[in-house]
């Protein structure tokens, strides 16, 4: 997607409240230059994710789902002003990837993606009083380079425990491009967020 200067200036100086414990979300946007400020939801993410798995709702549609109700939990308590939730999951195989716990189970994952192609999805909701004025939901498909039980060590032990704040194991905007082999879609979708389409939206609404 090809975003003006315009679109981007006329975005920054919308303020919001970015419903997330993510650092690297919050990274993102402030690099993005955006004006905001951080709030932990209001909700037990697992505890969603599991009665909507249940539901047997389309996996893909996972993210913009949980995006909601992140989002919604913080507009209940900041009901005047735009609060942004988003969430990204990992499709390889017809199934969702859940984050590694420990370094072991980052190499086990590691080996698994070695060679192969896995979809990430995004999903970002913006809500204000208490209702939801805007979502979208993003694909990339990333491959991983086919790498050796040596390399996955080797690659461990640069990032450290690091690795395990990244679903895929490889944080894109630190290390990975040495397994990667390429990216097909947004890269910011990659790092866990639709930013263009968010600049889209924030360039749009009224201060």
């Amino acid at each position: 997607m090809f975003i003006t200067v315009g679109v981007v200036n006329m975005a920054l100086g919308k303020k919001f409240i970015l419903a997330s414990n993510s650092a690297s979300r919050y990274s993102l946007l402030k690099n993005a230059g955006l004006s905001f400020s951080k709030t932990p939801p209001f909700c037990n993410e697992e505890k969603i994710k599991k009665k909507l798995l249940q539901k047997k709702i389309n996996k893909k549609n996972l993210p913009k789902h949980l995006a909601k109700q992140k989002a919604l939990s913080v507009s209940r308590k900041n009901p005047n002003k735009l609060v942004v939730g988003s969430d990204t999951i990992i499709i390889f195989q017809k199934k969702i990837i859940n984050k590694a716990k420990t370094l072991k189970e980052a190499r086990k994952k590691l080996k698994q993606l070695s060679g192969k192609k896995h979809q990430i999805i995004s999903g970002a909701s913006v809500c204000c009083g208490n209702k939801q004025i805007w979502s979208i939901k993003q694909q990339s498909t990333v491959t991983l380079k086919k790498i050796s039980d040596k390399q996955i060590d080797e690659y461990l032990n640069k990032t450290g425990k690091q690795i395990l704040s990244s679903v895929g194991c490889y944080q894109v905007e630190k290390l990975g491009p040495q397994i990667l082999k390429s990216i097909k879609g947004d890269f910011f979708n990659v790092l866990g967020f639709p930013l263009f389409p968010f600049l889209s939206f924030l360039s749009k609404i009224k201060k």
